[in-house]
């Protein structure tokens, strides 16, 4: 196991625990990520209490946030931003501290950000999870998605395939069905589920691909205890190519039907050393899920870097805001799924005072100079380049008064 999987799994638990039994899709790995890149502003309780979300010391995690997203998988498009009203020299630090492709800048305004999550999600998710509001200091933000189409495309069945007991095969006309080759099916033994029917699709090449995983257990069992026993499922899948994990033998099952599988027997030629074969195929519904999670709740850790930026800047408990947007689409040839997690910090309107504003006007004669610049500090850097003196101003053209 990598240090990351564990942590991730026990984070992915708590959020699918309060998201419940309703339908529903989300990303732990995008909010884990999120909260990670907090942990190195935290010191003394706000630490502590980082560690316990995290499953992992802060810096640590940090580590492991800025290893993954500085090399995004090829089939998971990622990015990362940081908005502030005013950058504050005392977040210095941590600011430098984020990976190197974050994307700065002034705080935008609502508009801007849902556009950032349309462009940043290949226009799944549509609007930003946080609403900026006059007292917003921040917003740290971050972007997963992915599209991807099954190597072995799915067939197609009647929705009465799912079974007479099957709430949806009477409402469902037509369903997926695995082709004969390229996808995996078992049945598997599992301590938090216990025997759940398994499929497992790839998708993508030889190379870097993705795994989409589907467990089903019997209709009596929690789902929080059936997303666990996914989770371990996925991960040992993906482990080992070509891997079943806590496959049971299928003549070690009675016959007959079950809500999760038909079990049947009949004559075949077979090479087997026993003469006793084993089959599985799976039928499932094509599905699509958009969810909205509040991420505010103490455990998931978001308090807590709240309360970690807040110290270094000298606010005692700052508002903050956190939340996510996921979507997923599961069909006949492929696969597509985005989540945009988003934390903002705020504070108290400041006490009312005085303004002065200024509107400059240039209704006479004055100079215009055009300079490069170069970060590195180059030869360009602060070059003037070109120079105006403007005195004979002219009209604006027609097409462009509208």
């Amino acid at each position: 196991m990598t240090p990351l999987r564990a942590p991730l799994a026990r984070y992915a638990e708590r959020l699918h625990r309060a998201a419940g039994d309703t339908h529903h899709v989300a990303s732990p790995l995008g909010a884990w990520l999120l909260l990670a890149l907090t942990g190195p502003a935290a010191t003394g309780d706000a630490r502590a209490a980082l560690t316990e979300a995290l499953g992992a010391d802060p810096d640590d995690a940090a580590a492991e946030a800025r290893a993954l997203l500085a090399a995004p998988h090829p089939m998971v498009a990622a990015a990362t931003a940081l908005w502030e009203r005013t950058p504050a020299a005392e977040l210095a630090a941590w600011r430098a501290a984020l990976p190197e492709d974050t994307e700065r800048g002034a705080l935008p305004d609502q508009a801007t950000l849902d556009a950032w999550a349309r462009e940043r999600t290949g226009g799944l998710i549509d609007r930003f999870p946080v609403d900026v509001t006059p007292d917003t200091l921040l917003v740290l933000a971050n972007a997963l998605a992915t599209r991807v189409s099954w190597a072995d495309p799915f067939d197609t069945a009647p929705g009465t395939e799912l079974g007479a007991g099957s709430t949806w095969s009477g409402r469902l006309s037509r369903v997926l069905r695995t082709p004969p080759f390229g996808h995996r099916c078992w049945v598997a033994s599992t301590d938090r589920a216990g025997d759940v029917a398994v499929h497992a699709v790839p998708a993508g090449d030889d190379g870097a691909g993705m795994l989409v995983v589907s467990v089903a257990a019997a209709p009596e069992v929690p789902a929080a205890k059936v997303l666990a026993a996914a989770q371990e499922l996925a991960s040992a899948a993906a482990l080992v190519p070509d891997s079943m994990p806590g496959r049971r033998s299928l003549f070690d099952l009675p016959l007959g039907e079950t809500p999760l599988w038909t079990m049947r027997e009949k004559p075949v030629n077979t090479f087997a050393p026993d003469g006793r074969e084993e089959r599985a195929t799976a039928v499932l519904p094509c599905w699509s899920a958009r969810s909205r999670h509040d991420l505010t709740a103490p455990g998931f850790g978001f308090d807590a870097a709240a309360r970690a930026l807040g110290e270094l800047l000298g606010l005692t408990g700052p508002g903050f805001d956190a939340a996510q947007s996921a979507v997923a689409r599961f069909g006949r040839y492929g696969f597509e799924a985005a989540a945009v997690t988003a934390f903002g910090m705020v504070a108290g309107l400041p006490p009312e005072g005085v303004a002065r504003v200024a509107e400059l006007r240039f209704g006479h004669p004055y100079a215009v100079v055009a300079v490069t610049t170069d970060p590195a500090g180059g030869p360009w850097h602060a070059l003037p380049v070109y120079s105006a003196w403007v005195a004979d101003p002219d009209e604006l053209p027609a097409d462009e008064a509208g």
